[in-house]
Order: structure tokens, then sequence, then C-alpha cells
């Protein structure tokens, strides 16, 4: 397998964990948000939208196992810390899925930007990050 291949399956592996991990965070933050929900519904509304949100956010995995490759090559940083980096500057985007997604308000995506999102978020992206630091 070559290094790029097996950072983004590491990657991929990642965020399929962190799938599996939600309904354990969101019962433990008891607050229903759901990345595999945002993505999903945000392609289709019908019965679809779980395994097309599982297979979108094991994409969006692999493609940052692909960037964690290059900071780890580049900069010598951590998958934990290039994990908690992208989730500290783009969670301010939640307001665009707060205003603006198509299923907003529906199981697993209500108002994103709250403490309790937020700390779900941290604790998702820590996990990725150090399994994904661990895999590849």
């Amino acid at each position: 397998m070559s290094d790029a291949a097996r950072f983004a399956a590491a990657g991929a592996v990642a965020a399929t964990a962190w799938a599996v991990l939600e309904p354990l965070d969101r019962r433990l933050f008891r607050y229903d948000y759901s990345d595999v929900a945002v993505l999903g519904k945000f392609v289709t509304p019908g019965p679809a939208w779980r395994p097309l949100g599982l297979v979108l956010h094991a994409a969006n995995g692999a493609a940052f196992g692909l960037a964690y490759r290059e900071a780890k090559r580049r900069r010598g940083w951590s998958a934990l810390r290039l994990a908690m980096l992208e989730h500290v500057a783009l969670y301010p985007l939640s307001a665009l899925v707060d205003r603006h997604h198509p299923a907003r308000g529906t199981a697993g995506i209500p108002k994103l930007l709250t403490p309790q999102a937020f700390g779900q978020a941290t604790v998702r992206h820590a996990v990725f990050g150090a399994l994904l630091g661990r895999l590849a």
C-alpha cells in the first residue's frame, strides 16, 4: 500500500469510528447533533441519508488523512493538532448550517452554535485525530 493510500485509509477508518461513537456522545452531552446527519440530510431528505452521510463522512476523513500526510511531512504536526486546528478554525461555519441547511431542526441537526455542540465536536475531533495518528 502506498504512503498516500495508507493515510487516506487511516482517515476513512478514523472518520468511521467517529460516526460509530456519535450515539454515545449524543447521550453523554444530551444533545442530538450528528455529523452524519448533517452530511447525509444535505444530500437527500429521504431514508438514504444515513448511508450517504456515512460515505461522505468517510470520504472527508480520507481527504483529511491526505492533508495530515502533508502537514506531518512539511511541518511535523501531529494528527491531533491538525484535527483540533481544523475544528477551531471551521466551527464558526456552523452558523451556515444553523441558517441554511435544508434539514435544520430535524433529528441530528439541532442548532450547532451551542456549547453542547462545540463540546461534542471537540471530543469527536480529538478522538479522530488520535486515531488517525495511531493508524497512519
